[in-house]
This record gives C-alpha cells, sequence and structure tokens, in this order.
C-alpha cells in the first residue's frame, strides 16, 4: 500500500472521528488532524464548527484554523467562506484568517465583496485581512475588487454608519493598492 493511501484512510478516519458525535473523539481527531491532516478536512472542521461554536470543540477548530500554513489551504477556505452553509460563522472563520500564515493576496476581491455583502464586525475583519495582505496584487483582482465597492456605494439600501466607516477604509485600501501597482 503506497504512503498516500495510508494517509487517505487515516485522513478518513480521523474525519469519522470529527463527526462521531463524541466529544473526546473529536478533540483527539482535531489534534492529530493538526499533524497528519491536509485540506480535504477543513469543510469537514467547519461543519463541526457550525454545531460546537463556542464551546471547548469549537474553540479548538477555531485555533486549528489559525495555525494553518499551507498555502493550498487558500482557495478551500474561500470557498468554505463563501458557501451559504456557513454564513452563521463566517465572522469566527474570518478571524481565523487574519491570524494565520497563510498568503491570501490572491483573494482581494473575494474579501471586498464579503466586506460589501456582511455586517459591520465582518466588514471590520476583511478590512483587517487586507491591511495585512502582503500583495503582489493583480490588476483584475483591484478591479474586480473597486467593483464591488461600487455596487455598495451604489445600493439604495440604508447604511450603517459604522459599516460605511470601515468600507471607506477598504477603499482608501484598494486605492493605494492600485497606485503602488501603477507605481
Amino acid at each position: 500500500m503506497s504512503a498516500s493511501n495510508t494517509k487517505n484512510k487515516k485522513i478518513t478516519a480521523l474525519v469519522a472521528d470529527l463527526r462521531s458525535g463524541n466529544k473526546d473523539k473529536i478533540l483527539g481527531a482535531i489534534k492529530s488532524l493538526q499533524a497528519h491532516g491536509d485540506v480535504s478536512v477543513l469543510e469537514p472542521m467547519a461543519e463541526i464548527l457550525l454545531v460546537e461554536n463556542g464551546n471547548k470543540i469549537g474553540n479548538e477548530i477555531i485555533e486549528f484554523l489559525s495555525d494553518l500554513k499551507d498555502s493550498a489551504s487558500a482557495p478551500v477556505m474561500i470557498e468554505i467562506l463563501k458557501d451559504d452553509r456557513f454564513r452563521e460563522i463566517r465572522k469566527e472563520l474570518l478571524s481565523t484568517i487574519w491570524s494565520s500564515k497563510v498568503d491570501y493576496s490572491y483573494f482581494l476581491a473575494e474579501f471586498v465583496e464579503m466586506a460589501v455583502e456582511g455586517d459591520f464586525m465582518e466588514a471590520l475583519d476583511c478590512l483587517t485581512i487586507l491591511e495585512n495582505l502582503e500583495g503582489p496584487f493583480e490588476e483584475r483582482h483591484i478591479l474586480e475588487a473597486q467593483l464591488h465597492l461600487r455596487d455598495y456605494i451604489e445600493s439604495s439600501e440604508k447604511k450603517d454608519d459604522q459599516k460605511a466607516q470601515i468600507m471607506s477604509e477598504i477603499a482608501i485600501l484598494i486605492k493605494d493598492f492600485d497606485q503602488e501597482l501603477e507605481g
């Protein structure tokens, strides 16, 4: 049996433990996945977080996600953030991103879009993420971010003053990124 086959079986068993409903098995699986997991475990982790948010298991999952170092996790986390099933834990998921070591610069426009769609706290988390992006940024991502900001500004919805302030800070940041690109 190949090493990757063995690893896949181990991950499958650990994900089964995650979903077992047994607190000790779940906590053990989270610890084991820190050493043996890959990006395939991120969605099951988010599913468990939906149920366990705010308790010991939820806190362990938040810590796990905050410690991600594999750049392959970035697109998977973005898909999870955009998935409506995880809407109620988006704030918690966003907070794990700005504390992780993974570079999300490629997803600049997605964070602006989430800030536009989200509430004040989500917009604040997105601003924090955007402030910590290292770049370089692609022109198309900056243009897409600007379109999301224009949609927000042109929207007829009543604006929350606090969120509007955050959105104007995001707009300034995007303008700075654009000027650096033109440099």
